[in-house]
């Protein structure tokens, strides 16, 4: 059996549009597999192809609503009983990453049972990007490849030419991903420090460090509603900022997003396509990362290290 003929590359229904174009950078064949959805929400898996033998991967991100990681499960425990020698789940956003840790008695640590169900149900690989938090690749007892969207990201500010930029993190949190990028470009970097009244909703925010006459990059993870980013956003405009743009990795946008970012400072809020984006709003723009998933596939058929795809 040749290489070309050792794999096959399925997709969930969310995320074809994604595995449509990694195929076409693999140049081979989206794989064929029905969803059969039942009027009750229910719904099955069937491969309409041998997979005996066969190194799969099944390309879905688990956003809401939870029909998502459902249909992963289901495609996973197909490939299982199908044959497959081996399933990889590529995971381009992978949900439910905030629940990573107990940070208040009795709650949920999602991440981990999420990571359960999925090696439960039956994958020998993860490869996924930019996760909340990097100590969920512990939470796996099987390979875990963690790609970074920093590989698209960086080669799209670099064609920006910015003078005067400095790279800014919109929380404390996030400040070891901004300070990768400013290490890269040889650049200041500036933290937000937010305290939060109740999850979504951001009660105070501190600049710590200079913007007065910059281009302000802000680099996150994921943009959920938006809260953060556009309030930081607006209040380093307040403070002199030139310019304030934003770069992240998930194109979450729930709720007002769409709107909070359109009546912003921002001039543009850049994502990867890890996530569809049905809102239209002029200052969104998605860079596609299906040729560095393409590459990691690519990769991983061959027995290759992975390592070199990383910029930082």
């Amino acid at each position: 059996m040749s290489t070309k003929n050792s794999y096959l590359v399925f997709s969930g229904t969310n995320t074809r549009y994604l595995a449509e174009k990694i195929c076409q950078s693999l140049d081979c064949p989206l794989g064929q597999l029905v969803i059969t959805k039942f009027s009750d929400g229910e719904f099955a898996v069937s491969y309409e192809e041998s997979i005996r033998g066969r190194d799969v991967f099944l390309v879905q991100s688990t956003f809401p609503n939870s029909d998502n990681l459902m249909e992963l499960l289901l495609m996973i425990d197909a490939a299982k009983r199908a044959s497959a020698r081996t399933i990889n789940a590529v995971i381009p956003y992978f949900g439910w990453a905030r629940q990573d840790r107990k940070d208040k008695p009795r709650v949920s640590i999602g991440a981990k049972l999420i990571a359960d169900l999925l090696s439960v149900a039956g994958i020998d690989r993860l490869i996924t990007m930019d996760l909340h938090a990097d100590q969920i690749q512990g939470f796996f007892d099987v390979p875990v490849d963690h790609l970074y969207a920093s590989g698209v990201i960086l080669p799209y500010l670099q064609g920006l030419k910015l003078k005067e930029m400095v790279i800014a993190s919109p929380d404390v949190g996030g400040s070891k991903r901004a300070n990768t990028y400013a290490k890269y470009f040889g650049c200041p970097l500036v933290l937000c420090n937010k305290t939060r009244a109740r999850a979504n909703v951001v009660e105070s925010m501190q600049i710590i460090g200079d913007v007065k006459n910059k281009n302000v990059v802000i680099i996150d993870d994921m943009v959920d509603t938006a809260g953060t980013i556009t309030k930081a956003a607006d209040i380093m405009k307040a403070a002199g900022a030139l310019t304030v743009r934003a770069c992240a990795s998930h194109c979450v946008m729930s709720g007002p997003a769409s709107e909070r970012v359109q009546n912003s400072s921002l001039e543009e809020i850049v994502f990867t396509d890890s996530i569809p984006y049905t809102n239209r709003c002029a200052k969104v723009k998605q860079i596609s990362v299906a040729d560095m998933f393409a590459e990691a596939i690519r990769r991983v058929i061959h027995n290759e290290s992975i390592s070199n795809l990383y910029l930082v």
